[in-house]
């Protein structure tokens, strides 16, 4: 028998955190919080606005992963948040699993009371009940991961959402992910990790490679392993105008300052 992959660990785990959760707080709960909630900023009109004048960069608040391990010691959610703004970051994405990559709610709303950027949360999301979670955590956005879910969860975890006021980022890794993600109605954030879930190997082919499967138009996220100004000149070539980045910003003393740095810096810089 083959081991469980990265993937299947953590859903298992996740399926544990969520049942313990309702236990503590039922759906009804919370649907009733989150209606009194102010509405959500507006995630992918942030996107779209960035994009209109230049690259629009997701940045992420990222404290550690399975296959890096802690990547941000020194880690401070506000500060981070506000640095990103300053540095021109469009929208922010943050990690709220604590059992792997060692988030937590908490974060996302220090991050958010930080700064006026929408937020996604950055989560393996598989139940209705982490919809209205997401909600009253802060979220303005939430990530859908095509392979952690079947057709029927994905287009009911979409519609609740939507009915929130969330906007949702759906996260693609191949062929068959996109074809299943661009059954959902336009207004879904396609997104392409070019880290295999499964076993962790990021190629950044993986993003120009599914592009070609998209409507004339239509914003496409990239994902994971963005790292140089030759990477974006790359995909930015290829007509992409969205980048999630986290971690080669977590790694530097000032997150805010390296992604001006790597994006909207228009020094020369070597390869």
């Amino acid at each position: 028998m083959s081991l469980p992959t990265i993937l299947e660990r953590i859903l298992v785990t996740k399926r544990e955190e969520i049942a313990a959760g309702k236990a503590r707080t039922s759906a009804s709960e919370l649907n009733a919080k989150a209606a009194d909630l102010p509405p959500a900023r507006g995630f992918v009109a942030a996107l779209d606005a960035a994009a209109a004048r230049g690259p629009a960069i997701i940045a992420e608040v990222k404290k550690a992963s399975p296959s890096a391990g802690v990547i941000r010691a020194d880690f401070r959610p506000a500060d981070i948040a506000a640095a990103y703004e300053r540095g021109g970051a469009a929208c922010l994405s943050v990690l709220t699993d604590e059992d792997y990559f060692q988030g937590h709610a908490d974060y996302l709303a220090q991050a958010r009371g930080a700064c006026a950027l929408p937020v996604l949360r950055k989560d393996f999301i598989i139940d209705p009940w982490q919809v209205p979670e997401s909600r009253c955590m802060g979220a303005d956005c939430i990530l859908l991961i095509v392979a952690a879910l079947d057709d029927e969860q994905l287009h009911q975890l979409f519609g609740l959402a939507r009915e929130q006021g969330m906007d949702v980022l759906v996260e693609v890794h191949d062929e068959d992910e996109m074809r299943r993600a661009l059954a959902l109605p336009d207004d879904a954030l396609l997104g392409v990790n070019n880290r295999d879930l499964h076993r962790f190997v990021t190629s950044l082919d993986t993003t120009t490679r599914l592009q070609a499967m998209l409507p004339p138009g239509r914003m496409l996220v990239t994902e994971s392993g963005i790292r140089t100004r030759k990477d974006i000149a790359g995909l930015r070539a290829d007509g992409i105008d969205a980048f999630l980045v986290g971690e080669a910003f977590m790694r530097e003393d000032d997150p805010g300052q390296a992604l001006r740095q790597l994006f909207f810096d228009t020094t020369e810089v070597s390869e």
